[in-house]
Order: C-alpha cells, then structure tokens, then sequence
C-alpha cells in the first residue's frame, strides 16, 4: 500500500505547453465504486494497471496498484466498466523541481485540463507555477471517479477551457 498525497488545480493560461517533456495517453474506467473505495483499470500507453483507492476529500488517500496485462486491461475497459470512460492526454512538465501532471481530458470531459502534483506530505511546500488557477483538490466533481459518472460536458455551470 501507498499513501497518495495529491493536490489538484485548474489552469488560467497555456504557457504550461511550451515546457512538456513527455505525454502519454491514458484510458481508464472503474469496475467498482464505494462510498469507501473504487477499483480502476488503466491502460497508460501499453502498461495496463488495477488500481484499489479509498474515498476521502483529504488529499492524502490510500492507493493500492499492481501492473496487469495490457490486453486484459483493453478487455475490462471494453467489457466490465461502469459509467463513462475516462481518456485524457497526460501532460508532464517541470517546474521549479517538481513534476507535474498535467491531465488534457478528452470526449466527455473535453476542455477540461487539471494540473496535479504528488507530495511526500500534507505540509510540503511547493512554487506555484505562473500558468496556476484555482485549487480544486477538495471539491470531489474533479476526481476521475466523479468523472466517469458525470463527465464535465454535463455539468451546468462549467467554465469551458481552451488551454
């Protein structure tokens, strides 16, 4: 098991473009979702991942995670997900010596772009890139899970991006 310690926030300008280093597309979606827990299965490139992470509005969550097969995980996106896929181009730049990522969602979610950062603690402090919006780590409509059941494209009062 792994403490996930992650803060969330929406971008106010593309200047975050010009400074990636790498991109990968992800495609998840979830088998199972708990008030406690949900079960994801991610297909990132050819690597296939089960992910168990538990439900809290704090930032930091448990998260259990083991490699799977790529064409199993193709298989459950394909045959065992509930609501709506998730797919999104992830973004990684750096900045300040921290790596972001930078999740471009796509489909339902299009014109949705959040940046995340990982962190060793609650506490950890860290620059605020100039390319910053509004922190959204606690406002549960931006977890993936949430997404998947009602994409941003549904939501009545979303701010289209066009970052």
């Amino acid at each position: 098991m792994a403490i996930e310690i992650e803060r969330k926030f929406l971008l106010s300008s593309a200047a975050w473009r010009a400074q990636v280093c790498e991109r990968t597309l992800l495609r998840q979606g979830y088998l199972a979702n708990t008030e406690r827990a949900s079960v994801r299965v991610r297909l990132a490139g050819d690597a296939g991942v089960l992910s168990v992470k538990t439900m809290t509005r704090s930032m930091s969550r448990a998260e259990y995670e083991a490699d799977i097969p790529a064409q199993d995980a193709r298989e459950m996106l394909e045959r065992l997900c509930e609501g709506a896929l998730i797919e999104k181009w992830r973004h990684i730049v750096q900045h300040a010596g921290d790596r972001w990522e930078i999740d471009e969602f796509l489909g339902d979610n299009a014109g949705l772009i959040i940046a995340e950062l990982e962190l060793d603690s609650e506490q950890q402090a860290f620059e605020r890139p100039p390319w910053f919006g509004d922190e959204v780590t606690h406002d549960e409509r931006y977890f993936n899970v949430r997404l998947s059941q009602q994409p941003f494209s549904q939501w009545r009062d979303h701010a289209r991006q066009s970052l």
